[in-house]
Formats: C-alpha cells, structure tokens, sequence
C-alpha cells in the first residue's frame, strides 16, 4: 500500500517534489551546522564584518646587537677603474675582505652551507664555501676606534677592466666583514656580514650601491637586510614673523598695552610624523610592505596599509611603551 500511495502521489501530485526539496534542506542544513556549529563561516560574513574581528598578528622582536656597519659613499664617481669608498663603523676588531668578480651561483651556494653545514666566521671559510670563484682578493683590517673610510682599488696588476656583457655571472664586488679576534665569535649572534655591492664598469654604467646585506649568524641562519620605508620629516616652513631683533611699530604698541601675545613655541616635527592623526610619532613598522607610518594608537584600525593599501600580515613596533 505504501509503494502504490507514493507512486500515485508521485504521478499526481507535486508535493512530491516539495517534500524531496525540504528534506534535501534538512540534511544540508544538519550537515553544515555539524561542522561549523553555531558560528557562520567567514566567507558568509560581510566585509566590514571580516575587518573589524580580524587582528594584525603582532611580531615579537628578538633584540640582536649587529657589531657590523658598512656604507658606500660617493658613490656617483665610484667604479671599477677608480675603486668604491666604504665607510665601515665596527664595534669589536674586523676583517674587511674584498671580493672582486665573485662568482654569483657559488656565492649563494655559500650562504646555503652556511645553514646547513659550513659555519662562515672566517675568510678562508668563506673561500672554501665559494670555492675561490672569484677574481681578486684585497683584506683590511679594521679597528673599532677607526671611523674614517676605506678605499677599495683595484690594482693595474689585476687587470680587470669590466665583468662582461649583461647579465653577469660575477658579482663586482663582494665585502665580506668578519670579527677579527676568535673571543669576539662567542660574544656576538651575528658572526659575520655579507655586501653585494654593484660597482659601474665600461659596458654597465649603473650606478655604484649595494644590492643585497646578508647577516650571517653562529646558528646557521642568514638574514637579509632591508631598508625601512619611512617619511622624511618636513621641512618646517620659513617663519613669517620678523626676528626677534626687528619688532615691527605695531608690535611695540601692543606691548606697551599688554597685549602682545608670546610667540609660539617651536613644534617638534618629529613628534607628528603619523600620517593619519598628524600628532603622534610613528613607531609602527607594517609587513610584508615595510612601511612605517603609523603611531600606536592609529594602528589599532588599518587592515591595509595606509600607504600602499597592502594587506597587513604582521607588524611590530620600533620602541615598546615603556621606552
């Protein structure tokens, strides 16, 4: 009787359909609250919803004292004929060792031994890592008292007057900086630091700067390092009022009647350099983009960057409260 009624209800009747709907929407129904319960998934919310409860996972900081600090400068009239000006600021003793025509595949292969097996602390490891591929060497020693440049020259016996057509298999030059003495390696996290710095020939004239800084590590890890994009302060603007050694006629009435206002006090550029509120100093660094431009308190509502309108995935500040 059962079978007859539902084929009978099938034939004649559209309830039929109805009912094999709603119950295909009971399951359906019963299946996605199993699984994510009471809580709608986040592709079904809304988008100022989804803003408002995701939070930028905030970066902790380990602190790590960098005892290497090496520049390039004037670079407009550096090349491979008259040599690269490098002014170096080092906390202990150091080895500056140049590398001229460094082989560009055995030097990232070096930096891949050093986190793997080959600890690079020393020159000569370094050699061995990139298995002399380079052209020429020249080794300073720098002392932590000196602050003056170095100038880094190719000598006439090198006979290296250009690194071949674009693009090049050889770095120019490779500045390797290294703690002089072998106490100083167990004081220091950052054994060593690696510059790639491009310096202008005959067939490239680009000017002379540093491409890449690798900070190497005891642990094995390497770092590159990046620039941080930040704000130049403003200039502040001419002041319009006279200086204090030429008071105007009117200015002088108004202080014989007491009403001569004080003159302002200088503002603190560097304390409005938020670019949202304009009244607090940026403290906060975005990633990935790496813009700095935010205060404490502003950062608390951007997703995106505010510059570039780059999600934001972490982000860090460059002084804590209390400091």
């Amino acid at each position: 009787m059962a079978a007859v009624f539902l084929v009978t209800l099938y034939e004649y009747s559209p309830l039929f359909y109805i009912a094999v709907v709603f119950v295909c929407f009971l399951v359906t129904s019963g299946l996605v609250l199993g699984w994510f319960g009471w809580d709608v998934p986040v592709i079904l919310r809304n988008s100022e919803e989804t803003e408002s409860s995701a939070t930028v996972c905030q970066k902790q900081m380990r602190q790590v004292k960098n005892p290497f600090s090496l520049e390039v400068t004037s670079p407009e009239v550096a090349s491979l004929a008259s040599g690269v000006a490098l002014v170096l600021d080092c906390l202990e003793d150091c080895l500056l060792t140049c590398y001229w025509g460094c082989s560009v595949q055995k030097l990232h292969a070096a930096l891949q031994k050093h986190a793997y097996c080959l600890r690079i602390k020393t020159p000569r490891a370094f050699e061995d890592a990139v298995q002399d591929e380079y052209l020429y060497r020249q080794q300073y020693r720098i002392k932590k008292t000196d602050k003056l440049g170095k100038s880094c020259v190719l000598p006439a016996e090198a006979q290296i007057t250009e690194l071949g057509p674009v693009p090049r298999s050889r770095y120019p030059l490779v500045a390797l900086l290294t703690l002089a003495d072998e106490e100083d390696r167990e004081i220091y996290d950052i054994i060593s630091m690696v510059s790639i710095i491009h310096v202008p020939d005959d067939s490239y004239r680009l000017s002379c700067r540093i491409l890449y800084q690798y900070l190497l590590l005891d642990q094995g890890q390497f770092h590159d390092l990046k620039q941080l994009f930040m704000s130049a302060n403003s200039i502040s603007p001419p002041s319009s009022h006279p200086p204090s050694g030429e008071r105007t006629e009117d200015r002088v009435l108004l202080e014989k009647a007491g009403l001569a206002e004080d003159d302002p006090e200088p503002v603190d550029e560097n304390s409005k350099d938020c670019i949202v509120c304009q009244n607090r100093a940026v403290n906060w660094v975005l990633l990935p983009c790496r813009h700095t431009c935010l205060c404490d308190e502003c950062v608390k509502y951007f997703q995106q960057c505010p510059m570039c309108r780059q999600f934001v995935r972490e982000s860090f500040p460059l002084h804590s409260q209390k400091e």
